[in-house]
């Protein structure tokens, strides 16, 4: 069967999303009713795949991204929030398994790796404002030995943003705004902001959305893992068939759930590494040869491979 795309760029006019000129970051938190100031503001819709098959279950190779040794093991506790977006305010911008993603991967991080506090924002619950006070809320909870997993499934964006950083085109995920009545957008700046003083370095980032390769340049900092469905200029999928992101779905629901991903045989506390508990390197390898819609982008400044 062929395969149906439903995806298009939206281009905002440089008037529609401006916010006040003196709410910048440099160095400020963001603005949790508004983003910085922004122009030239294109969304990249998610791909929705029709009759396309899944062509998963390829075994990587060693040597990929996982280097076959485990780094620091975790000492404290394990975070993370959710957020999937498939019914945004009207209907224009809907989706259909973005849910479905932070459904899996809550799943996941629950039953396989023991997460016990995990915020899940779903749909017109993951506004603005919430995804921020989430952000906020675990920044105080969380400290030097702790684990903390931050995960989108939705749009994304590029445009000419006032959010603090060097970068003349900046990426951005699309969420709702606070009162639902519409699409808004949080600037890789401004997670940047928001991420900038969590006390532990072990951060993982995973977005599955389109042009989120773009969210990179401001995230990267020693400990920290960032996965990412497409690269800079392309698109994130999402497939009848496996009823979730590709790009999710071969990570979280074979990579890991699965054990499929589960390439070596880690020797931890002096028994064999189960292999339904593969490292974030493992899933991702996984999904990088697994995909054949999504063209995955991942930096690892973790030190060898992580065990969530």
């Amino acid at each position: 069967m062929k395969l149906k795309v439903l995806a298009a760029f939206l281009v905002f006019s440089a008037g529609l999303l401006i916010a006040d000129n003196n709410n910048t970051v440099n160095g400020k938190k963001p603005d949790k009713d508004k983003p910085v100031p922004a122009s030239d503001i294109q969304i990249a819709r998610k791909i929705t795949a029709k009759g396309k098959p899944a062509t998963g279950g390829k075994k990587p190779s060693r040597g990929s991204l996982a280097a076959g040794l485990l780094g620091q093991p975790l000492m404290g506790n394990k975070y993370a929030i959710v957020v999937g977006i498939s019914n945004y305010p009207g209907s224009a911008n809907d989706l259909d398994y973005c849910d479905d993603d932070a459904d899996l991967v809550c799943s996941t991080l629950t039953s396989v790796y023991g997460f016990n506090d995990v915020i899940i924002l779903k749909d017109t619950s993951a506004t603005r404002g919430a995804i921020l006070n989430a952000i906020e809320s675990l920044s105080a909870a969380v400290n030097s030995g702790d684990e903390v997993v931050f995960f989108f499934s939705g749009h994304g964006a590029n445009g000419l943003a006032n959010d603090g950083d060097s970068e003349r085109v900046d990426e951005s995920i699309v969420v709702c705004n606070n009162n639902n009545s519409d699409i808004t957008f949080i600037w890789d700046g401004e997670l940047s902001s928001a991420f900038s003083d969590f006390a532990t370095s072990r951060i993982i980032f995973i977005f599955d959305s389109c042009l989120s390769g773009g969210m990179q340049p401001d995230l990267q900092s020693p400990g920290r893992i960032i996965a990412m469905a497409s690269q800079e200029r392309g698109y994130s999928y999402e497939t009848d068939e496996l009823q979730n992101g590709e790009f999710t779905y071969y990570c979280f629901e074979e990579g890991m759930l699965g054990g499929a991903a589960n390439v070596h045989d880690y020797d931890l506390d002096g028994s064999l590494y189960q292999p339904s508990q593969v490292t974030i390197e493992e899933a991702c390898d996984y999904a990088q040869v697994s995909c054949s819609l999504d063209k995955p982008l991942f930096s690892d400044a973790f030190d060898n491979d992580l065990l969530p």
